[in-house]
Order: C-alpha cells, then sequence, then structure tokens
C-alpha cells in the first residue's frame, strides 16, 4: 500500500506535467499564478520528506503547513486545509477510504466556511463536492477521482461568481477552472495509490481541453 508520501509524489509529477496547462487555464480566469504556486509549494514538501515523515499522514501535515504558510494566492491555503484535514484523519497505517473520506470530507467544509464557495460557483468545490459524495457512499477513491474529473471539466460550462473570475464573464467558457482541475488531479493521485491498474484508466486529458460543447448546455 502506498503512503502519504507517495500520494505527494504522484500528485506532484501531475502537477509538473501539466504545469502549463494549469497556467494556461488560469490566464483565463486569474492571476496566471496557480500552476506555479501549486509547483513551488509541492517542491517545498517533497524537499521536507524523509521516510520517516512521510509515513502516515505525517506527510500531508507537511504538505498543509507548507501550503498554510508559504504559498500565495486564493488556492494554496484551500488546499493547505484540505491537506490538514486529510493528516489528521489519517492514522498510521495503509491507505483506508473510510477514515480518509472523513477527511476529505472535513477538508470540503473547512474550505466552504472559509471561502464561502458553493457548487456552481466555479471553483474547486465543484470537483471537491462531487469526490466527497462518492467516497461518502462508500466508492473507491478510483470513483472518486472520475467524480472529481467529471466535476472539473464540468466547470467550463460555468461563468465564475467569486474573486475575479467573476469580472470576466464569457472569456472562460469552454475551459475548465484551475482549481477544480488541480483538486481532480490529487483525487487522481489517491487513486493511483489504491490501484494503478484502474487509475490510468482514468481521462485526465480532458481536463484539459476546449469545451465549447459544455459551454453549449451550460
Amino acid at each position: 500500500m502506498s503512503d502519504a508520501a507517495d500520494i505527494l509524489r504522484t500528485f506532484a509529477a501531475s502537477v509538473e506535467e501539466s504545469h502549463e496547462d494549469l497556467t494556461r487555464l488560469d490566464q483565463l480566469s486569474g492571476d496566471g499564478d496557480f500552476g506555479e504556486n501549486l509547483r513551488s509549494g509541492l517542491t517545498q514538501v517533497l524537499g521536507r520528506l524523509d521516510p520517516a515523515s512521510g509515513s502516515g499522514g505525517a506527510g500531508f501535515r507537511i504538505a498543509a503547513e507548507v501550503f498554510l504558510d508559504n504559498v500565495g494566492g486564493t488556492s494554496g491555503p484551500l488546499f493547505g486545509l484540505l491537506f490538514q484535514s486529510v493528516g489528521a484523519a489519517w492514522k498510521d497505517g495503509d491507505l483506508a477510504v473510510g477514515t480518509l473520506s472523513e477527511g476529505i470530507s472535513a477538508g470540503l467544509g473547512a474550505i466552504q466556511r472559509v471561502g464561502e464557495a458553493s457548487l456552481g460557483d466555479r471553483t474547486l468545490v465543484d470537483a471537491l463536492a462531487p469526490a466527497v459524495d462518492a467516497l461518502s457512499a462508500g466508492r473507491s477513491f478510483v470513483d472518486a477521482a472520475r467524480a472529481a474529473i467529471e466535476g472539473a471539466r464540468a466547470t467550463a460550462g460555468l461563468r465564475g461568481r467569486m474573486g475575479r473570475a467573476s469580472y470576466i464573464g464569457e472569456r472562460v467558457i469552454g475551459h475548465a477552472d484551475p482549481g477544480a482541475v488541480g483538486i481532480a488531479l490529487l483525487l487522481s493521485a489517491f487513486a493511483e495509490a489504491e490501484d494503478a491498474g484502474s487509475a490510468r484508466s482514468l481521462p485526465l486529458a480532458d481536463l484539459f481541453a476546449d469545451s465549447t460543447s459544455v459551454a453549449g448546455d451550460a
């Protein structure tokens, strides 16, 4: 079974691979710094991990500290709250869907209290809430990742209601919200830890495709 360090390394690799796309998406609806903030934060996290600190939930507690204290932008602290809740829920031992679903759900609650975002606002909540629903129903991390990917893709048909994106209007239509994409990549890292074979079939490329069909259905 994978530990927290493995999941964070997988997430970091996905962010590195997707850095340019994350930047492009954020340039459409934000300051364009999301990809760099996420990559920089995860680089710091990996630099602080070692075989002892990365076991159990300690890796996510380190990630929470880094993202809450050192990562700028709106999404940095929000990811930090999620990491904090996952680290608190993860008991020593193997990856456990039941226990970690509680932590991810608590992270969603913390994010919504601080960020005041709801479903449909075109934020990372649109990817995280469906993943929490899947986990709360007793489904796997692979299922939760699929739900997060679908939720992130659906943001391509939404106009922003929060922050700078709320002033941009139509320009974002057809493109997924970068924060929601980041959550989908994170849940995919959990899926990889749970079942690498199934996780490799996740439609991650769809996250970065232009989607005029989604926009047209909104």
